[in-house]
C-alpha cells in the first residue's frame, strides 16, 4: 500500500467477487475489503480509494496489472460513461454465474435460511435489444467529455437526447447507438435530435427549467407495433405539431404517437393527462393466448421473452389442479393472474393503483376469463381478515412485491392466513430473503428458480416455492 493525496493507493489487488449495486470486490493480502466499479473478478489492479467506510473502502482502478478470463469488450462505445449496463466488460456466462450466487447468498446470508439446490439461472437467449420501453432525457447542457472541455472548440453541440450521468441529475449524455431496444428505437431517438435541432426547437434545462423539449419514451411490442411518447415542458402549437408531424410522416411503424404537457419541476406524468396525436392510446402485447393493451402509464414487464420465462416458473411451482381458489397479491395490470387463472376455480388480483385495477379487469373480460377478480387498494390495508371473509381462505398465494419487498403487516396477514403454498416472486434478493426469514417457522423454501430479466445489470428476478410445514 502507497499514499496518494492522504488517500490509500493499493497495489497488486485481486478483484474476487460482485457486490452490491454492480460494484465489485476486491481483497488485499491483509484483508482490506475494497469495492471497485471499473473491474471484473479475476483482474489483478492497483486501486486509488476516495472513500473510506467502517468495514470496507471504495475506490477507482488506477492501473491493470492483470486481466480478467471473465473480461469482454463492450460492445457500447458509450460503456463506463453510461451507467446503463455496468457489467457489460464481463461475459454474459460469468454475469449469469454471479447473479446465481447472488441469489444464493441472500438466502442463506441474509436470511439465514435452509435452501434446496438452486435451479440453474434462466438466461436470455438475445443478451442485447431485449428492453420494450426506454426513457431518454433531452437536455440543452450535454455532458461533455474530458478531451471535449480541454479542446478548444468552442462550437460544441450542447444538445442532448439520453440518459442521466450516474448521479449527476443534470447531465445527460447523448447515446448515439443503445444497445437495449431493438429498431426502431435508435432511428427514431436520432431522427428526432436531428429534426429538433435543425428546427429550432429547445431542449430542456433542468437547472433553470427552460426549453421545450423534456423527455422520450419508446415502447415496442412482440407483436410490432411501436408507441413513441413525447414530454413538452409547455405548450407551443406550432413546434409541437410540427416535431409530431415528422414522426408520424418519417416513422409509419409507430402505431401509437403521444404527448404530455408537463410543467412540473420532474420527469413523472403518471398524475398528467396523455394525449393521442395518432394512432391508438395503447399497443398491444401478447403471451400465449392472452392479449394486453399497454399504455402510456402502464407497469408491463421491460423484457418481454424473460416475462413469459418467468411466468412459466410461476405457473409450474403453483401447480395447480383446477379447484383452487388463489390470491395474487401487488398484482399490477393482473398479468400472473390471468396467465395462471384457467388452472384455478377463481384467483382474486390486489394492487394499489386504481387504474392498472381498471386495467386487469378490462383486459380479464377481452381475454375471456370468467373466475378473476381484482380490487384496489393499500395492500397492508386490503388484505385483512374482511377480505379474507369475503372471497374464502386460499390455497394458494402468488405474491410480487416491488423492490423493497413485503410491509410487515402483509407477512403477518399471510402467517396468520396460512395457505399450503406461496410462490414468492421478487426482484429483489435481500428483501425477498428478509420476508422468508420472517415465515421461515411457518413455511419451508421447496424451489429456488433465479430468472436473468437485465443481462449486463447487476439486477435479478428470483421466484421462489414455499410449503407449509407439516410439524406444526
Amino acid at each position: 500500500m502507497s499514499r496518494k493525496n492522504k488517500r490509500p493507493l493499493f497495489e497488486r489487488v485481486p478483484v474476487i467477487d460482485t457486490g452490491a449495486k454492480g460494484k465489485v470486490i476486491a481483497k488485499t493480502e491483509d484483508g482490506k475489503v475494497l469495492l471497485l466499479n471499473n473491474a471484473v473478478p479475476g483482474d489483478i489492479v492497483d486501486v486509488q480509494t476516495f472513500k473510506k467506510r467502517k468495514n470496507y473502502f471504495e475506490g477507482t482502478v488506477v492501473h491493470f496489472h492483470e486481466y480478467s478470463k471473465r473480461r469482454v469488450e463492450p460492445v457500447c462505445k458509450h460503456f463506463g460513461t453510461c451507467g446503463g449496463c455496468k457489467w457489460q466488460h464481463m461475459d454474459y456466462e460469468s454475469q449469469l454465474v454471479f447473479k446465481q450466487k447472488e441469489v444464493e447468498n441472500a438466502l442463506v446470508r441474509i436470511g439465514h435460511l435452509s435452501i434446496p439446490t438452486v435451479r440453474p439461472i434462466l438466461g436470455c437467449d438475445e443478451p442485447y435489444y431485449y428492453r420494450n420501453k426506454m426513457e431518454f432525457s433531452f437536455s440543452s447542457n450535454r455532458w461533455l467529455s474530458r478531451e471535449e472541455i480541454d479542446s478548444d472548440n468552442t462550437d460544441l453541440d450542447r444538445n442532448a437526447l439520453g440518459f442521466h450521468v450516474p448521479g449527476m441529475w443534470d447531465k445527460i449524455i447523448d447515446i448515439k447507438e443503445c444497445h437495449l431496444q431493438a429498431e426502431p428505437s435508435n432511428s427514431i431517438r436520432l431522427g428526432i435530435k436531428k429534426f429538433a435541432v435543425d428546427n429550432d426547437i429547445s431542449f430542456y434545462n433542468p437547472r433553470n427549467q427552460s426549453g421545450l423539449l423534456r423527455t422520450l419514451m419508446i415502447r415496442t411490442s412482440s407483436t410490432g407495433e411501436v408507441m413513441v411518447l413525447l414530454q413538452f415542458f409547455y405548450d407551443d402549437f406550432e413546434k409541437r405539431t410540427l416535431l409530431l408531424n415528422f414522426i408520424k410522416k418519417e416513422f409509419p411503424s409507430v402505431s401509437s404517437l403521444l404527448y404530455v404537457i408537463n410543467p412540473k419541476g420532474n420527469d413523472t406524468f403518471y398524475d398528467l393527462e396523455v394525449h393521442c396525436f395518432s394512432g391508438k392510446e395503447y399497443i398491444e402485447e401478447t403471451m400465449e393466448d392472452l392479449t394486453f393493451k399497454i399504455n402510456a402509464k402502464s407497469f408491463y414487464q421491460t423484457n418481454s421473452n424473460q416475462a413469459y420465462a418467468l411466468y412459466k416458473v410461476v405457473r409450474e411451482f403453483a401447480d395447480l389442479q383446477g379447484d383452487e381458489l388463489v390470491y395474487d397479491l401487488y398484482t399490477g395490470l393482473g398479468t400472473i393472474a390471468q396467465f395462471v387463472a384457467k388452472k384455478t376455480s377463481k384467483i382474486v388480483g390486489i394492487e394499489s393503483i386504481h387504474e392498472a385495477i381498471e386495467a386487469a379487469t378490462k383486459h380479464a373480460k377481452e381475454n375471456k376469463i370468467t373466475n378473476a377478480q381484482f380490487e384496489v387498494g393499500d395492500m397492508k390495508k386490503v388484505f385483512n381478515t374482511d377480505f379474507i371473509n369475503r372471497h374464502g381462505v386460499p390455497d394458494l398465494v402468488i405474491t410480487d412485491p416491488p423492490r423493497d419487498g413485503m410491509h410487515k403487516d402483509v407477512v403477518e396477514q399471510l402467517l396468520q392466513l396460512a395457505p399450503e403454498r406461496i410462490v414468492y416472486v421478487s426482484c429483489n434478493p435481500a428483501t425477498q430473503a428478509r420476508d422468508l426469514a420472517l415465515m421461515d417457522t411457518v413455511y419451508k423454501i421447496e424451489k429456488v428458480q433465479p430468472v436473468d430479466m437485465f443481462p449486463h445489470t447487476h439486477h435479478v428476478e428470483n421466484v421462489v416455492l414455499l410449503k407449509k410445514r407439516t410439524n406444526l
